[in-house]
C-alpha cells in the first residue's frame, strides 16, 4: 500500500497522485510537484489516502511542498506570459502560412518549457516554426497537436443541453462512446441530436448506458412475441426509464404501452 494524494493541475485535468511524504495536506490546497514535465504548480482534489500498487505509476513522484502566496503570483504571472505567447505564436503561424488552429498556450512552473497546443487536419512541418520561437522565449518549446475533444475541453463551452460542457468543467478522462449506446437509449441517430461541440459523439451517451444495459436484460427485445392481460402481441418498443413495453395487440390492431412485469415472452 501507498500514501498517496490526489492532484490536479487543470479544472477538469485527470488526477495525479504523488507521495505527500510528511506534509501535512489537505484537501482543496496548493502543493509543487515533480512530473514529467518538470515542476508544477496543482491543487490536491484528493486527500491522504493509501492506495494499491495496482492503482499507481511507479516510481511515485514526491510533494516537493505546499504552495504558498508566492508561488499563487508565480502561477498567474505565467498565465499572463502565455496569453502573449499565444498573440506571438499566432503572428508567427501566419507567416509561414501553416495550416494550423493554435488552441491554448501554457508555462511550465519553472518557466523550463512552453507548450503550444495546436489542432490541424493532418501533419503539420513546423521546424520551422519551432526555432523561430525558440529564438524569441530562450526556452524549450513544445507543440502538441491535439484532437477536437480535447480542443472543446480546453476552450469550453455551453452544450445541446444548455449546462457548462462535462469535459469543461469535471469531466477528467474521456471515455470511448459509440453509436451503439445511442441505439440502445432509443435516441434519434441524427448526428446533430447526439453529437457534442466537437462534432464527436457526446460523452454523455455514456453516462447512464450501464442502466441501460441492466435494464434492457429484463425487458422483452423488439420484435418478441409476448402474452399481456389485453392479448397475444409483439414488442415493437421498449421505454428503459419507465420500464414500459410497447406491444402491438394482435385482436385490437392497437399499440398499448404496457409494465414489462405484466407482459410474458412466448
Amino acid at each position: 500500500m501507498y500514501n498517496v494524494v490526489g492532484v490536479r493541475f487543470k479544472k477538469a485535468g485527470k488526477i495525479y497522485y504523488f507521495d505527500p511524504l510528511e506534509f501535512a495536506v489537505d484537501s482543496e490546497q496548493h502543493v509543487i510537484v515533480e512530473t514529467a514535465r518538470g515542476i508544477e504548480y496543482g491543487k490536491v482534489v484528493i486527500g491522504r489516502k493509501q492506495v494499491n500498487e495496482d492503482d499507481v505509476v511507479l516510481p511515485l513522484k514526491k510533494v516537493i511542498r505546499i504552495a504558498g502566496n508566492e508561488d499563487a503570483q508565480i502561477v498567474e504571472e505565467n498565465r499572463v506570459a502565455a496569453k502573449n505567447a499565444f498573440a506571438t505564436c499566432l503572428k508567427k503561424i501566419k507567416e509561414h502560412q501553416l495550416k494550423m488552429k493554435l488552441v491554448d498556450v501554457e508555462y511550465t512552473f519553472d518557466r523550463n518549457k512552453i507548450i503550444f497546443y495546436f489542432t490541424a487536419e493532418g501533419r503539420v512541418d513546423f521546424r520551422e516554426l519551432v526555432k523561430d520561437l525558440a529564438s524569441i522565449f530562450r526556452t524549450r518549446i513544445e507543440l502538441r497537436q491535439i484532437g477536437v475533444r480535447d480542443e472543446a475541453k480546453m476552450l469550453g463551452g455551453i452544450g445541446p443541453c444548455g449546462r457548462i460542457l462535462c469535459c469543461s468543467s469535471w469531466l477528467g478522462d474521456f471515455e470511448p462512446v459509440s453509436i451503439k449506446m445511442a441505439k440502445d437509449q432509443s435516441l434519434s441517430l441524427n448526428p446533430t441530436k447526439i453529437s457534442g461541440l466537437c462534432g464527436r459523439l457526446m460523452c454523455c451517451l455514456k453516462f447512464e448506458h450501464d442502466n441501460y444495459e441492466s435494464i434492457k436484460e429484463e425487458l422483452p427485445a423488439v420484435g418478441k412475441f409476448v402474452v399481456t392481460s389485453l392479448g397475444d402481441g409483439k414488442v415493437v418498443g421498449i421505454n428503459a426509464n419507465s420500464r414500459t413495453v410497447h406491444v402491438q395487440i394482435f385482436d385490437i390492431s392497437k399499440v398499448k404501452e404496457l409494465p414489462f412485469d405484466e407482459v410474458v415472452v412466448k
